[in-house]
């Protein structure tokens, strides 16, 4: 059932039932009230013929001694005066000497021929005065009263009904031009609705709308982006590695066989092109990430250098101890995060010079911090000042060095997506430094001191494991 024929529906039967009800209540009062009138005019009616009885002159009661005296009479009222020997002193009808007689003092219901009466029987100075209506004038009356007070009752039901509905149609109308104008938009077209003429009641509702929209078309660019990113990048890796391929089917000996190293190296290459662009997808859209984990501050820094510096032949200096923080973020996506800042530094660092690692705590000095901010700092030959706000762009690649220009974008992305941050620095000895800043879990950690040790004994472990 629709919206509106609900609406109508609910609130046209509640109209309904609540005038039902007033107007019987108000029939019954009407009722009671008509009858209650008519008898105490009843009444008023014998009390005034026993006060123009008690003024008659002596003459008038002769007469009565002969004949009863005759009263005019009056449409659908009847009376009959008694003496107190039950002699009919005066009368309106000869013919109701039944309905008129003496009986109990009130009234009372009489019924002669079919016809039934109201009569009112009252006593004064001796006379007896019995006053009657037909109740078939009484009802006739009453049906009168009752149509002239109905009909104006059907008229307010009527024009109410036809008032409510002019109202949940006009009403439900803003609802109705939404539906037209989402039935009549392109399926292309992901614009904000227009919002202007909404009444308050169903401004969520276009706003949760409008949300869901940009959500929509965020997640077409994304999908857009990534098609052309992987499109562009893609193209040049397979057209080298087939090159290749080609070459060593034509060529023999230590041709074929470089040609084949170089194609391998354009299958790695391509492999690390596509894993980043789906990792940086996932990072960038609202894939959840699975936290069975818990994500320890130097698990991930021990797990990132391992990534980025497989056969640990670098020359990394760690300046802090590292505490035993959980991060608010995946396990995964930190280790990421790290590692593609550490691996940029080895690349573009000069090997002479230690690789600096550090931790600072926001705010300082408090335990457990709402941040840490991980260092990572090379002494290469850094960038122009113009260039650093390039450093997180998709494919960004210094003419020097050569890679997939994502490792920085995946590590913007992550840090947008957790509310962390990424800062790059140029100190003034050269080279250049990138602060990484990752959100903390509230839960209190246990702090180790001498945690800084835990980086250089696993890296001991792994070289004793390997021999």
């Amino acid at each position: 059932m629709s919206l509106r024929a609900r609406l109508l529906l609910t609130l046209g039967v509640t109209l309904m039932l609540l005038w039902s009800l007033a107007a019987a209540w108000l029939m019954r009062d009407l009722e009671e009230q008509f009858v209650a009138t008519l008898d105490q005019r009843l009444a008023q009616s014998a009390r005034m013929v026993s006060g123009l009885m008690a003024q008659l002159p002596e003459e008038a009661w002769l007469q009565a001694d002969q004949r009863a005296l005759s009263i005019p009479p009056i449409e659908g009222l009847a009376c009959q005066v008694h003496s107190p020997r039950g002699e009919i002193l005066a009368r309106t009808h000869t013919d109701l000497e039944n309905i008129l007689r003496v009986g109990e003092r009130g009234h009372s219901y009489r019924e002669a021929d079919g016809v039934t009466w109201r009569v009112f029987v009252y006593e004064r100075d001796g006379l007896t005065i019995t006053t009657a209506d037909r109740m078939d004038e009484r009802n006739r009356l009453l049906r009168d009263v009752i149509k002239v007070a109905v009909v104006p009752f059907l008229v307010a039901l009527l024009g109410s009904l036809v008032a409510l509905w002019f109202g949940v149609v006009r009403g439900l109308a803003p609802l109705d031009r939404l539906r037209e104008s989402l039935a009549q938009r392109h399926p292309d077209a992901l614009e904000a609705v227009a919002v202007s003429g909404v009444p308050s009641e169903i401004r969520p509702l276009v706003d949760s709308l409008n949300g869901l929209l940009a959500r929509l078309n965020a997640a077409f660019i994304r999908e857009q982006r990534f098609t052309n990113d992987a499109a562009h990048e893609l193209r040049t890796p397979l057209t080298a590695t087939r090159t290749h391929l080609q070459v060593a089917q034509r060529v023999e000996g230590p041709a074929a066989k470089a040609a084949m190293v170089h194609a391998e190296q354009g299958v790695v290459r391509l492999s690390r092109t596509l894993d980043q662009l789906l990792l940086l997808a996932r990072v960038e859209g609202r894939v959840d990430f699975e936290a069975g984990e818990p994500c320890r501050l130097r698990e991930v820094f021990t797990l990132a250098l391992q990534d980025a510096d497989p056969t640990g032949k670098a020359d990394v200096e760690l300046l802090d101890n590292l505490p035993e923080w959980e991060l608010a973020v995946p396990r995964e996506l930190a280790i990421t995060a790290l590692r593609n800042l550490i691996e940029n530094a080895l690349r573009h660092g000069v090997s002479a010079r230690p690789l600096v690692l550090g931790v600072d705590t926001v705010p300082a000095g408090v335990q457990p911090p709402t941040s840490v901010t991980f260092r990572v700092r090379d002494h290469g030959t850094g960038v122009e000042a113009e260039a650093l706000g390039q450093l997180t762009g998709r494919f960004w690649r210094t003419s020097k060095h050569q890679g997939s220009g994502l490792g920085l974008a995946i590590v913007a992305a992550i840090v947008e997506r957790f509310g962390g941050g990424l800062q790059f620095v140029r100190p003034d000895d050269g080279g250049l430094e990138a602060r990484l800043t990752l959100p903390v879990k509230r839960r209190q950690e246990v702090w180790h001191p001498q945690a800084g040790s835990v980086l250089q004994g696993m890296q001991n472990n792994d070289e004793s494991d390997a021999k």
